[in-house]
């Protein structure tokens, strides 16, 4: 555990003193970038609409039908229990159960026609972070690996740190909260595909916070939490050890000595991936901005309460501070700590009683807030899952995976308010106009971030990989 000023923090990798001593004497903490292909350089950015993104991912996959794309002539066996409430959106059908994001509808689109044929949570959930084709066929696995494509907000990570005054970022430019998709479930302890830098290499990894459950069936993101639980400990820390920061400073300096052995280590890309990896664990605790970043006790009470103290709420209050501090993509998961939640094959009450009143009141708080602050015109905010429900409910009003149509929200960054995006069929079923590919939202959001989406990085190989293939920015979202 480090301290800073008597504070808390630590090293976002856990890194002992041995190890560091280690890396230093490999220079691995010099300012050198690793060597891209000659002939491969960055494309050149674009005039960007958005500074930072906020991507609320609803793991499980929310009901297109119970959220923003409701069909009350259907069937009565598909059309669900929920009722479509008025909105200032010409067309939109929006749950009863989402009443304040219903009354915020002119200041969003709704894209109702994502779709894609990953019918499983970790290939669907790696393919709409990454705007890539999880290489594992459907069933085929759980966990992240070393061959996953790189997450959107890695992209944004390489990006920035291959940027002048790069590597001196006080702050990372990628960050997930609350946890690690899967951090939650204490059982199995998943590693779930989709939020990392796969072949990109660890250095453009999110920093990860930490909150834990209370037992098995804890789930803080349907109670208020208290602020013991909402320290944000960053993932992998080690709070057995401390290390001041006087001393750490003191260390990097003869660690900044011993550049001996670089020549032969700068040809592996482990090494070259480590050092980038330490450069920003060691710039982020060193950093005051980054401590008061993560300080969500200096928010006002009455912020705090506006959006709820359920850890969906401060965690989404936690990446508006974060994007006001300068972190470009800050990834919020709501995910399925309690074995089901958004995955609502099993319906019972829990969509109606804590899933959407928890969703509905982080994500009006966090537009009603960044547009108060100056902030929503170039911050991007979007919230969707994985992928939507069957038509056909059970007897439970519970519904099963169906990626064929699902809907997102997106506010800010230039997206044009009170509109819809595409045409579902009569039962929520199909898109009948504009199917948007998880290409074409990655393609999108590189967009609005001013990032070609025609790019491409070099891979372990060094050969130049296109970050997007076959994606088109959707031009008609944006005013």
């Amino acid at each position: 555990m480090l301290s800073i000023d008597g504070q808390p923090g630590a090293v976002c990798c856990g890194i002992t003193r041995r190890r560091m001593l280690q890396a230093g004497g490999a220079g691995l903490l010099g300012l050198s970038l690793p060597r891209v292909l000659a002939a491969e350089e960055l494309q050149p950015i674009r005039k960007r609409r958005a500074k930072s993104v906020i991507f609320l991912f609803l793991y499980g996959g929310p009901s297109q039908l119970e959220t923003f794309d409701l069909k009350p002539d259907a069937p009565s066996e598909m059309r669900g229990p929920f009722k479509p409430i008025a909105c200032r959106t010409p067309g939109l059908r929006v749950s009863e159960t989402l009443p304040q994001l219903a009354r915020l509808s002119d200041r969003y689109c709704v894209v109702r026609t994502l779709t894609h044929d990953f019918n499983d949570h970790s290939g669907g959930g790696h393919y709409m972070q990454t705007g890539r084709r999880w290489h594992i066929p459907v069933g085929g696995g759980f966990n992240a690996t070393s061959k996953d494509w790189p997450s959107i907000g890695s992209v944004v990570e390489y990006v920035e740190q291959h940027s002048p005054g790069g590597l001196q970022r006080d702050l990372p430019s990628y960050v997930v909260l609350p946890n690690r998709l899967g951090g939650l479930e204490q059982e199995g302890q998943y590693i779930r595909p989709g939020e990392y830098a796969g072949w990109l290499g660890r250095a453009y990894n999110p920093l990860t916070t930490r909150v834990d459950k209370r037992d098995l069936k804890d789930n803080p993101y349907w109670r208020d939490c208290v602020d013991e639980e909402l320290a944000f400990q960053i993932q992998g820390q080690s709070p057995a050890k401390e290390l001041r920061l006087d001393r750490l400073s003191s260390r990097r300096t003869l660690l900044e000595q011993l550049d001996h052995g670089r020549r032969d280590l700068d040809t592996d890309p482990d090494v070259r991936s480590y050092d980038r990896f330490q450069q920003r664990a060691l710039a982020l605790v060193s950093s005051e901005r980054t401590r008061k970043a993560l300080d969500l006790q200096s928010e006002p009470a009455k912020v705090r309460d506006r959006y709820g103290r359920h850890l969906f709420g401060q965690s989404t209050l936690m990446a508006r501070r974060l994007v006001e501090a300068g972190v470009r993509f800050v990834t919020v998961h709501y995910d399925c700590c309690d074995g089901y939640s958004w995955d609502s094959h099993l319906h019972s009450t829990d969509v109606k009683n804590h899933l959407m009143p928890t969703f509905d009141q982080g994500t009006a708080a966090l537009i009603e807030d960044l547009q108060e602050r100056g902030m929503l015109d170039d911050t991007l905010v979007i919230a969707l899952g994985e992928m939507g429900r069957t038509p056909r409910a059970n007897a439970q009003w519970g519904r099963n995976h169906w990626s064929t149509l699902f809907p997102a929200l997106l506010a800010g960054g230039g997206i044009r308010g009170g509109t819809t995006y595409g045409v579902s069929d009569s039962i929520a079923e199909y898109a009948t106009e504009n199917p948007v590919t998880p290409e074409d939202l990655a393609a999108t959001l590189y967009r609005a971030l001013g990032i070609s989406p025609d790019l491409a990085l070099p891979d372990l190989q060094n050969r130049p990989t296109p970050i997007v293939e076959g994606g088109k920015a959707i031009e008609a979202l944006f005013g």
